[in-house]
């Protein structure tokens, strides 16, 4: 599913359409009734770790306070890419995900917590899927067949028309109403409130350290792309528990998380692609042969997950 750094660029794309009235919506989803958005008005945009949320108001009501001034519209005022430009997810790697993945990650975004605040409200959740994905004033097309051999473009799950003439489409996501989002800036990677003592306290537990990576509630936005790429940098076996690491290692694996993470949404912005070291490798750069393993807690979601056993030795 899209990491942090992919759902605020699919935030970017939405911010442009913040005080536009929707006047025609469409979509295949059966999650809510698309119908009721027509004619209401977009009043916020908001994105936390792997969610993004839209405000949505009465077209006659107050706009109230719009979404502040972002790092991502800096970015983009800076010469950042347009949103048809960013509007595609880049990775330089293979894109012929197998099938049992796939199914784990659906599995685990169906299992995730429910925000603190469910039940009917103003705001539209959307989670996306593994293939998920925001465009802006175009739709996404096929670029191969199928299994069945057939060239049928993806459908979306919602699509927006505002007055103004520019769309919105959401891809592969699933959406539900809310009263408001489920925010906790300190644990988000991207964040300037990131609160790195409480990353720190909870990489010091003695489970292995690829487990703990993935815990949303200290590390809201990183997934299993950046887990792979920041033991690789950080030179630290993916098994290793947390509590036999000593803090130098543990400050530089957080660098490394927050530090590749602004890069790849620096990149995204930019309109390049992800160049992996080591996620879906079968050599690291270093000529070494890397192994693969489908790893995760015995009570819980199973990753796969690419490491290099000489460039990240094991702690006995």
């Amino acid at each position: 599913m899209p990491e942090g750094p992919s759902v605020r660029k699919f935030q970017l794309l939405t911010s442009p359409f913040v005080g536009q009235v929707v006047a025609k919506v469409g979509g295949s989803s059966r999650k809510i009734s698309v119908s009721d958005l027509n004619a209401l008005r977009l009043q916020d945009s908001q994105v936390h770790g792997k969610n993004l949320y839209l405000a949505f108001v009465a077209a006659e009501g107050s706009l109230g306070p719009t979404a502040e001034e972002t790092v991502l519209q800096r970015e983009a005022a800076s010469g950042a890419s347009s949103p048809a430009q960013v509007g595609q997810e880049q990775i330089c790697a293979p894109q012929t995900y197998p099938l049992d993945e796939e199914l784990q990650e659906l599995q685990h975004s169906r299992s995730e917590a429910p925000d603190a605040a469910e039940g009917p409200g103003n705001w539209l959740r959307f989670h996306f899927g593994l293939f998920g994905s925001v465009r802006a004033n175009e739709f996404s097309r096929a670029n191969k067949a199928n299994k069945r051999g057939d060239w049928k473009d993806p459908i979306p799950r919602l699509v927006l028309h505002f007055e103004s003439g520019g769309f919105l489409v959401f891809y592969n996501c699933r959406m539900h109403w809310c009263s408001s989002p489920r925010a906790d800036p300190a644990s988000d990677i991207l964040s300037v409130e990131f609160h790195r003592g409480r990353a720190l306290d909870a990489l010091r537990a003695p489970d292995p350290i690829c487990y703990t990576l993935l815990d949303q509630r200290y590390f809201s936005g990183l997934g299993n792309i950046i887990k792979n790429e920041i033991l690789y940098l950080a030179k630290i076996h993916l098994l290793t528990q947390g509590s036999l690491l000593a803090l130098p290692d543990l400050e530089r694996l957080l660098d490394c998380a927050v530090q590749f993470s602004s890069d790849w949404l620096h990149s995204k912005l930019r309109g390049k692609g992800l160049h992996p070291q080591i996620y879906r490798k079968e050599q690291c750069p270093l000529g070494h042969v890397v192994m693969k393993g489908t790893l995760g807690p015995s009570d819980g979601f199973k990753r796969l997950t690419w490491w290099c056993p000489q460039c990240q030795p094991a702690v006995l």
